[in-house]
C-alpha cells in the first residue's frame, strides 16, 4: 500500500541502447550465451560449460588452470605489466528447472535451466577479457579470471580459496561481479548504504525425519513421518514471523518435501530441504538454532522412532561490498551508461557466495592466518527488454524473476551491457590514473 508513509519505489528509467561492444568481442561472447544456455548443467557437474569457458579464455591469452577446488572450478591469468591485480569472477552452474521460455536456443537438458543468469555472467566476462585483450595499452596489471562452479549450492566459492586460490595465482586488490536482475537491459545498480550489507548471509539445510513404515490402512501400527514434516514446515515458519525482530531482514523457505512413493504405504522417512536468509551471521546463527529445536521437537511430538538428521551443508556471510572502490566503479559506468542509468540499490534477501572472496583469512579455510581481506565490488544489471518492460509497466504480464521457467534475458541488449560493465570496472581498477574511461 502507497502512502506518505510507504511511499511507491522509484520506478528505473525505461530501457535504453547499451553502450556499444566491438564485434570482435560481441560475436564470440554471443555464442558463448547461446551454447551454454542451451547445454546447462547442474552444480558440481559443470564440465561442458567449464571446458567451453576455458576455451574461450585461452582464446584471449589467458593461462588457464582447470579443476581448481577439486571441481570444475577453473582459473584465467591474463598478464599486461607491473600494476594491480583484479578478480573477474563468474559462475557455471545452473538450476533443477524446467526452461518455458519457448526461445529457439533453449535448455536441452530435461529439467534444467539457466534461470539464474549465470550463462550471461559468463559471456560477459569473457567478452570482458576480450576487450580487455584487445585494448591492453589502456591499462596495466593482471586480471584474474575465476570461473566458478557450485555458486547455487553456496559451495564452489570455499572450495576454490581452500585449494588455495590466493596461495596459488595471488591475492587480487580487487574482485569484482555482476548479476543479472529483472530491471530494464541497459540500467546498473549499485549498493546505496555500505552501513547495510547488499545481499544477505544464506545457510543451507537438509533435515530428515524417521517413521516406521506401514499400510495405509492401518496407520496405527506405523509412524507416518509426513504429518510431522508438514508440522514441521508450518511450525518453521515462525522463526521469522515470532522469534525474528520485525525490522530485521530474514527468510526462511522450504524448497522442497518429499517423502513415500505411493498413496496406501506409509514412508519410512520424509526430507526437508530449507534455505535461511538474514541480514548478519549473528541472526542467522539465532534461526539455524531455532530450526534445530523445531525440527527435534515435532519430531519427538509426533513419537518419531529415532532423533532426526540435520545438516548444514553450506553457508555464507552477508555480502558487503567496499565503499572507496565502489563509488570509483559507479563512477566508471556512470561515465559510460549515463548517470540517470545507474541506480541504487538497498539491501536485498538474496545470498552470493562471492562475499568469500573478500572474507578476511580467519574466516577462510585453509587461508594462512593474517591473509589479507580484498575490497568487492558487485552490481546488478538489467536483462528486461524493452518491449517486455512496457507491457508489464502498463497492466501486462508481470517481468519473470530470476529463478522463474520464464526467466529470459534479452541477450540483444543485456549482453553488451554486461561486457562494457565488467570491462570499464576492470579498467578502472587496472587504470587508477584514469588515462582511459
Amino acid at each position: 500500500m502507497t502512502t506518505k508513509e510507504n511511499p511507491a519505489p522509484p520506478q528505473p528509467p525505461p530501457p535504453v541502447p547499451s553502450p556499444a561492444v566491438a564485434r570482435t568481442v560481441l560475436r564470440p561472447a554471443l555464442e558463448l550465451y547461446l551454447d551454454v544456455h542451451a547445454h546447462p548443467e547442474l552444480s558440481g557437474a559443470e564440465a561442458r560449460t567449464a571446458d567451453r569457458f576455458a576455451a574461450r579464455l585461452e582464446a584471449s591469452g589467458c593461462t588457464v588452470t582447470r579443476k581448481v577446488g577439486g571441481g570444475h572450478g577453473l582459473v584465467g591469468v591474463l598478464r599486461n605489466g607491473p600494476g594491480p591485480t583484479v578478480l573477474l569472477r563468474t559462475e557455471l552452474d545452473a538450476l533443477p528447472v524446467t526452461e518455458r521460455t519457448g526461445l529457439a536456443y533453449a535448455s536441452t537438458v530435461p529439467g534444467v535451466m539457466h534461470a539464474c543468469g549465470h550463462d550471461l555472467h559468463l559471456a560477459a566476462v569473457a567478452g570482458a577479457v576480450d576487450e580487455l585483450a584487445r585494448t591492453r595499452a589502456e591499462w596495466s596489471g593482471t586480471v584474474l579470471v575465476v570461473g566458478q562452479p557450485a555458486e547455487e549450492t553456496l559451495n564452489g566459492a570455499r572450495e576454490m580459496l581452500a585449494d588455495g586460490l590466493y596461495e596459488r595465482f595471488g591475492t587480487p586488490d580487487v574482485a569484482l561481479a555482476q548479476h543479472t536482475s529483472p530491471a530494464p537491459a541497459g540500467t546498473l545498480a549499485h549498493a546505496a548504504d555500505f552501513r547495510a550489507p547488499l545481499m544477505a548471509a544464506g545457510a543451507a539445510v537438509d533435515i530428515t525425519l524417521y517413521g516406521r513404515g506401514g499400510h495405509a490402512g492401518t496407520p496405527h501400527l506405523a509412524v507416518d513421518p509426513v504429518p510431522a514434516a508438514a508440522a514441521t514446515v508450518l511450525r518453521l515458519q515462525t522463526v521469522v514471523s515470532r522469534e525474528t525482530a520485525p525490522a530485521e531482514q530474514a527468510v526462511l523457505g522450504v524448497g522442497m518435501l518429499r517423502a513415500g512413493e505411493r498413496g496406501n504405504v506409509i514412508p519410512e522417512t520424509a526430507e526437508l530441504s530449507l534455505c535461511l536468509r538474514a541480514s548478519s551471521e549473528q541472526a542467522l546463527d539465532r534461526m539455524t538454532a531455532a530450526v534445530r529445536r523445531i525440527v527435534a521437537a515435532e519430531s519427538a511430538a509426533s513419537g518419531c522412532p529415532r532423533e532426526p538428521d540435520l545438516a548444514v551443508t553450506a553457508r555464507s556471510p552477508a555480502l558487503r561490498t567496499d565503499a572507496a572502490v565502489t563509488a570509483g566503479v559507479r563512477r566508471a559506468h556512470e561515465a559510460l551508461f549515463g548517470p540517470e542509468r545507474v541506480t541504487d540499490c538497498g539491501s536485498l534477501t538474496a545470498t552470493e557466495d562471492f562475499s568469500w572472496f573478500g572474507a578476511p583469512g580467519g574466516s577462510r579455510p585453509g587461508s594462512p592466518s593474517g591473509f589479507p581481506a580484498v575490497a568487492t565490488v558487485y552490481w546488478l544489471f538489467g536483462v528486461t527488454g524493452a518491449r517486455q518492460w512496457r507491457a508489464a509497466r502498463a497492466g501486462g504480464p508481470p517481468v519473470p524473476p530470476n529463478h522463474a521457467p520464464e526467466f529470459a534475458p534479452d541477450v540483444r541488449t543485456a549482453l553488451p551491457a554486461g561486457i562494457a560493465a565488467m570491462a570499464s570496472a576492470a579498467r578502472h581498477v587496472l587504470n587508477p590514473e584514469g588515462n582511459a574511461p
